[in-house]
């Protein structure tokens, strides 16, 4: 099938199909005419693409782990170099998590103190024109 039906079937833009492929996780054949051509399997695999994407996965990763899925969902054979890889992003997350929770408690802080201390002490903001 060519890209454009792969996106009707997919619900995919092309232009996103494209840089499936030029990452890695999409491969294509070129016909006589130069247009791409998919095969059946390619449909499973932007699903599983979408879906990884989804979980918050680059594509860095997903290329790394798309050997192991099986399935639309995509359910991921457990061998130990994509643990491994899923346990790196998962901690990577957490640790944007903290900093997140630490940025919300930060400015809850300046919020409560700005709120006790009052406005009525400082000459009204005025806005630029």
């Amino acid at each position: 099938m060519r890209i454009g039906e792969l996106s009707r079937r997919t619900g995919v833009h092309t232009h996103q199909l494209r840089y499936y492929e030029a990452q890695g996780l999409l491969e294509a054949d070129r016909g006589p005419n130069g247009y791409r051509e998919y095969g059946e399997d390619a449909v499973l695999r932007v699903k599983q693409i979408r879906h990884l994407l989804g979980a918050g996965l680059s594509s860095e990763d997903i290329a790394y782990l798309l050997p192991c899925a099986t399935g639309e969902a995509p359910d991921l054979i457990g061998c130990p170099e994509l643990l491994a890889a899923m346990r790196s992003r998962l901690e990577r997350l957490n640790e944007q998590l903290a900093r997140l929770a630490q940025s919300r408690d930060a400015l809850a802080d300046y919020i409560d103190a700005a709120e006790r201390i009052g406005g009525e002490h400082y000459p009204p903001l005025t806005m630029p024109a």
